[in-house]
């Protein structure tokens, strides 16, 4: 596998000149500004441990059709073992760094698989589908980190796409040429933007017929000429007190699209509108699907420091059980969104194209319990953390000639325990929960994937209540309710109300199809 390393993936970026602007200024060189250092770093172990060869059966992947070994978040999955790998390697990668970003790729990839087969399906050609191929053995071979260039500006919300004053708060088609296509807008939450190699443009909506030139999905260069790049810096940086982001962050960009060209080999879908509606809701779910991955390995984090926590402050779990019981429902919180994901994986489904999608609405519920839930999984970390999390002095003081040796005589807890390794479990929790960095987990977790109604909606048009409600209706229509034999028997397993035999079970036939 042609797979490159964190620091081959860094001297890559230095290849590119995109035009970033971080914090007001122009940045020189993505690959060494000390605001973008920890995004960097946190893509990077996406490349580190492909290269490992005690995560390989996770972190890699032999692509159908190519037969090409490659990185797994580049991969579009042919069996539902496949979703399984992924949902692994999602986890090992964010309880490393937090938020592993490139996984957005695989999830983008996977939802063109299938989109433009469609489209090639529907409207005659093959395309679309080959560009997308050809483009998707580019990317594997590159080893290429893709931004995914999905959620518009937007503006009005109460108008659609079409009917905005401003255009260009949606990316839209500006141009048809011979050659390929020029695209205007912009893009306003563009993950790990700054120091990507490209943007795969996407639409973050269905659109109707009239709306044919906002359905446009294309890939983009970074540093392709009309592309602007404003975005914040990843993590902490520099921050002492920040144990974990100073190190691991991400980035987010809006991404400014003025009359790029593009050309027709990197177009994938320009104005088939009902297939790019069904790209967005099929990225929808792989990427809600990959979520779950993700803040299960976020949970990882908070569990681990919440026990390091728990046996610094002198606290026994088997003693002390209001303890037990918080970690207890802190592990059942993430074990239980996660196990959505397994149940996702294991119904998954594979469609025309040949890519298997994870089940719509195991996705979406588990997406939606971690969206909900992240709040307490905080809440959670802080209760076995106690207060000290926040109230510490600043990390100056550790080396204080003045202060370091009292502080270390009474902010200790254990004996056994240093007061200086105490403060530093204690500054990594409030790291991930109670800095800015933990309220960005907070908000990325509540409307990464789309917001909560996106995921009740999907739930709602997936799940099937008619199926449930067929079934009630044929139990009533059978007379089990008026039955008095059986509701006479008020304990299960009893013949009558003494229990004098056990009852003899009836052979049941198959329930008759709603039809019948």
């Amino acid at each position: 596998m042609a797979s490159m390393s964190a620091a081959e993936y860094r001297d890559s970026l230095r290849a590119l000149n995109p035009r970033v602007f971080v914090n007001g200024r122009r940045v020189e060189s993505v690959a060494d500004e000390p605001l973008l250092e920890p995004g960097i770093n946190a893509l990077g172990v996406s490349y580190d441990f492909a290269l490992r060869p005690d995560y390989a059966a996770v972190m890699t992947a032999t692509q159908a059709g190519s037969g090409r070994a490659t990185n797994r978040m580049l991969h579009v999955n042919g069996s539902t073992d496949d979703l399984l790998a992924k949902l692994e390697a999602v986890r090992l990668l964010c309880r490393e760094s937090g938020c592993a970003q490139r996984y957005l790729a695989h999830d983008a990839l996977n939802a063109l698989h299938q989109g433009t087969h469609r489209a090639d399906a529907a409207r005659g050609g093959g395309e679309r589908h080959a560009r997308l191929l050809a483009y998707l053995e580019e990317v594997q071979r590159r080893d290429l980190a893709l931004g995914i260039a999905m959620t518009d500006a937007k503006g009005d919300r109460s108008l659609r796409p079409g009917k905005q004053a401003n255009p260009d708060v949606h990316v839209h088609i500006a141009a048809r040429r011979a050659d390929g296509i020029v695209i205007r807008g912009t893009k306003a939450i563009v993950t790990g933007a700054p120091y990507m190699h490209e943007f795969l443009v996407m639409p973050c909506r269905t659109m109707t017929a009239e709306e044919a030139a906002f359905a446009v999905c294309c890939a983009v260069p970074a540093d392709a000429p009309g592309v602007t790049i404003v975005a914040r810096p990843a993590g902490r940086p520099g921050d002492p007190a920040a144990r974990f982001s100073a190190r691991f962050g991400q980035s987010t960009g809006v991404v400014v699209f003025d009359d790029v060209f593009v050309p027709w080999d990197r177009v994938f879908l320009a104005g088939e509108h009902e297939e790019a509606g069904f790209v967005t809701t099929s990225y929808a779910t792989h990427h809600r699907h990959s979520c779950i991955a993700a803040r299960a390995g976020f949970g990882d984090l908070l569990i681990g420091t919440g026990a390091l926590m728990i046996e610094a402050n002198g606290l026994d779990p088997d003693r002390h059980g209001h303890v037990r019981d918080a970690m207890v429902d802190l592990i059942k919180i993430v074990e239980g969104f996660y196990a959505c994901g397994v149940a996702a994986s294991v119904y998954g489904t594979r469609d025309a194209s040949g890519a298997v999608m994870p089940d719509t609405v195991f996705s979406n519920v588990g997406k939606l319990l971690l969206a909900t839930q992240i709040y307490d999984m905080h809440r959670l970390a802080h209760y076995v953390s106690g207060g000290l999390i926040v109230a510490l002095p600043g990390p100056e003081e550790d080396h204080n000639p003045e202060t370091a040796a009292s502080l270390a005589a009474v902010l200790a807890g254990r004996p056994d325990v240093p007061a200086a390794k105490r403060l530093e479990v204690a500054r990594l929790m409030e790291d991930l929960t109670a800095s800015s960095q933990g309220g960005w987990y907070s908000v990325i977790s509540l409307h990464g994937g789309g917001s909560p109604e996106a995921m009740k909606r999907e739930i709602w048009r997936h799940y099937p209540v008619e199926e449930k409600s067929a079934m009630v209706e044929r139990l009533l229509e059978r007379g089990v309710l008026a039955d008095e034999a059986r509701r006479a028997s008020r304990q299960p397993g009893r013949c009558c109300d003494t229990g004098c035999a056990p009852p003899k079970l009836p052979a049941v036939p198959p329930l008759p199809d709603a039809a019948e």
